[in-house]
């Protein structure tokens, strides 16, 4: 459904009878600084069309391409599948890192489906799931916000800068 033109963005109710697009809440866009930046992220698991909850996500940072990554600590997803409380950046991030732990998220899927050909097919290998992790690392400015939706099947995914 296109947008209605009074719609406001992020922040306001959704537009009257349309699907409401917004990819950030009024809390996520402010958390950066002018010397830090923010990230936030959801995941939408696109064999069913819906958000993907209780994925377990850490999240890591670094100063400088060739700097260690400190973990800074994690979230899981929620029943819209974001995470609202991840933790702030320090000072001097340059590089992100998100894992995203999405095998016990499918494994539970196949017990309940029983019913997926090409999963049982790898759970018999010793393999439940395809992908068990899956790990994004981008670079960052301070000042920015950085939203980075996931999206996720059984057997590929696709990520990118959210707005």
């Amino acid at each position: 459904a296109p947008l209605d033109d009074d719609w406001a963005g992020p922040g306001t109710p959704g537009p009257p009878g349309g699907l409401d697009t917004r990819s950030t809440t009024p809390e996520e866009e402010t958390m950066s600084t002018e010397t830090t930046a923010s990230v936030s992220t959801h995941i939408l698991d696109t064999s069913v069309g819906r958000p993907a909850e209780a994925v377990a996500v850490r999240l890591s940072a670094r100063s400088g391409r060739e700097a260690d990554w400190q973990a800074l600590g994690g979230s899981a997803t929620d029943a819209d599948g974001r995470c609202k409380d991840l933790p702030a950046l320090p000072e001097g991030t340059t590089h992100v890192r998100l894992d995203f732990e999405t095998e016990p998220y499918f494994a539970k899927k196949q017990a309940a489906a029983q019913q997926d050909a090409p999963a049982l097919r790898d759970s018999e290998n010793g393999r439940p799931v395809f992908f068990p992790e899956v790990t994004i690392a981008f670079a960052v400015v301070p000042g920015e916000h950085y939203h980075v939706p996931l999206l996720l099947n059984p057997f590929g995914y696709s990520v990118y800068r959210g707005s």
